[in-house]
């Protein structure tokens, strides 16, 4: 399923991301510039894939992951930055945008929404820190001009960090369903802290295809690496110098009524100012935020990872305790939401609580883990005890649709991050210090990866089932979208839809609410069965295939 493009949570979840359209921005949403015009934006282009302004630099490895370094203050990171990822931001930008106008062609809808949505983030602006704020700007500055008249740059660059918190908010739905684990102690291969996770966001094949490993060396607070798009400051996974380490996993929410502050833009926070656990837990406390979500940190010096559980109004902090291992999902672990019907209903109705147990088995079958253990559990695609789910089922610890699959050893400061696609390919390795040694003495010529230590690339990428997997993914939205618009489908369709991912349960439901619009109930009862006989994903997808398979009853 194309969770984030799929009509309605689109439709919303963007225009929500890049409002204030028809509302001129005043003044007090923009940031302090003063000396912005003597910043030198002049970028040399060694190659293709190779820029430099001073200092700093983008280059792309023969992974096709680009390795940016930026330094300096909030504005001269912001528009060297935006000025050397200026065509990734583009492409970034143009696949939202493109997205929009498909969907919504109608230009007056599209100005009604605009209206609408401005509301929403009518007071985002004070809920941003200052110093991101001005980074934005700066980053703003490569903006494409075409889309001025959607918004001003500027203002689409600072809703465009909202987009995780919009995304899983409509996803009630479950856009974002990320999976991450901490090991320490016993449970390694030496003792030493391990993390690993999923990022399943998913915006379109476009939006993962430019990835970017970013170094960041700010004038204040500590530097740090994070996995990243162009066009995006606030970070999702990251390790900072002092061996912290932030994922960001989304928890039930309730749509927002206004925007506050994007938890990407806390979890970055952390990264650049957090050196302990404590730390971060002062950073989440002082920021309020529109979404539920889990922040897992991870402390080289304390050991150990906590998780860092917000929603508007509230915070837990959930600790393991006689225990070598940390698993996070998309449900609430700590006392303050024991009792929250929300997390409550996520757990029961959602694939939350599958993924959680899963996770439990497969650490509980991998002793002393190192990160290639890591890595091969990031990339299970089974279902407990080894069941089948299909390829593409959200019950799976690899979806197939992840953003990107993420390592970390916060006390080596090191940390692997997978290339395309998805999480199949090679797991490349960088190290902190070694890596901003090289960028800081400004004579980078190569990648900074640790090419020895890279981690090779999943054998399900080269086998038949997962170029079938990749023919599944084109047929179903083909035939999802002909079933919207009440065309006929072949019976040839339909049979090879089957064939390429047969033991997926969605396979099935396609099929069926084929058969029932074509008024074939027969048909549609023995589909909507045969999906029931498979691993469904969630509570409400069960409720809809007995829904279904009663009302064909009724109409034989």
């Amino acid at each position: 399923m194309n969770l984030f493009f799929s009509k309605i949570s689109v439709l919303i979840a963007v225009l929500l991301l890049f409002n204030s359209c028809g509302i001129k921005p005043s003044m007090e949403h923009r940031p302090d510039i003063l000396g912005i015009e003597t910043i030198d934006t002049t970028r040399t282009k060694l190659s293709k894939t190779h820029y430099k302004i001073g200092k700093n630099s983008l280059y792309r490895n023969k992974h096709g992951i680009w390795e940016l370094y930026i330094e300096g203050d909030a504005l001269e990171r912001g528009v060297i930055g935006g000025s050397l990822t200026r065509e990734l931001m583009h492409k970034q930008e143009t696949a939202f945008m493109e997205k929009i106008y498909e969907l919504v062609p109608n230009t007056g809808y599209r100005n009604f929404l605009k209206k609408t949505v401005a509301w929403f983030n009518r007071k985002l602006y004070l809920h941003v820190p200052e110093e991101y704020k001005q980074e934005i700007y700066g980053t703003s500055l490569f903006g494409l001009e075409k889309y001025d008249d959607f918004a001003p740059a500027y203002i689409r660059m600072l809703y465009f960090h909202g987009a995780h918190d919009i995304g899983h908010a409509l996803q009630d739905l479950m856009l974002v369903g990320c999976t991450s684990f901490a090991a320490w102690d016993n449970k390694t291969e030496d003792g030493q802290l391990l993390l690993g996770r999923n990022f399943d966001f998913y915006a379109g094949d476009e939006f993962a295809e430019e990835k970017i490993a970013a170094f960041v060396n700010p004038d204040n607070g500590h530097r740090f690496m994070m996995y990243t798009w162009a066009g995006m400051i606030g970070s999702v996974s990251g390790l900072n110098e002092k061996g912290i380490s932030v994922t960001l996993n989304a928890g039930k929410s309730k749509i927002p009524l206004q925007a506050k502050t994007p938890i990407s833009l806390v979890a970055r926070e952390i990264l650049q100012y957090a050196s302990s656990t404590e730390e971060a837990i002062a950073i989440a406390k002082k920021r309020e935020v529109f979404v539920s979500e889990s922040i897992m940190v991870g402390s080289a010096k304390e050991q150990k990872a906590i998780l860092i559980e917000v929603a508007p109004g509230k915070l837990g902090v959930y600790e393991v305790e006689n225990s070598n291992k940390l698993i996070c999902s998309n449900h609430f672990q700590s006392e303050a939401y024991a009792e929250d019907s929300r997390n409550l209903k996520a757990k029961t109705e959602s694939h939350s609580q599958y993924r959680f147990d899963k996770m439990q088995e497969l650490l509980a079958e991998k002793d002393k883990l190192n990160p290639q253990k890591a890595a091969d559990i990031l990339r299970n695609k089974e279902g407990l005890d080894g069941v089948s789910l299909g390829f593409g089922n959200e019950k799976a610890i690899n979806q197939l649709l992840a953003h990107h699959g993420i390592i970390f050893k916060p006390e080596e400061k090191k940390v692997w991050v997978s290339a395309n696609p998805y999480q199949l390919g090679t797991f490349v390795a960088y190290d902190l210090d070694s890596a901003f040694k090289k960028f800081e003495e400004g004579n980078v010529t190569k990648s900074v990866m640790l090419n020895e230590q890279n981690i090779g690339a999943d054998p399900f990428l080269n086998s038949e089932a997962y170029k079938d997997y990749e023919k599944y993914r084109k047929l179903s939205q083909e035939l999802t979208h002909a079933i919207s618009k009440g065309k006929e489908i072949s019976e040839a369709k339909i049979k090879t839809l089957k064939s390429l991912n047969p033991h997926f349960w969605e396979v099935y439901k396609i099929s069926g609410d084929y058969y029932f619009q074509q008024q074939d109930y027969k048909k549609a009862v023995i589909n909507f069965k045969q999906a029931k006989r498979r691993e469904v994903t969630t509570l409400p997808d069960e409720e809809y295939l007995d829904k279904m398979i009663k009302k064909s009853y009724r109409k034989i």
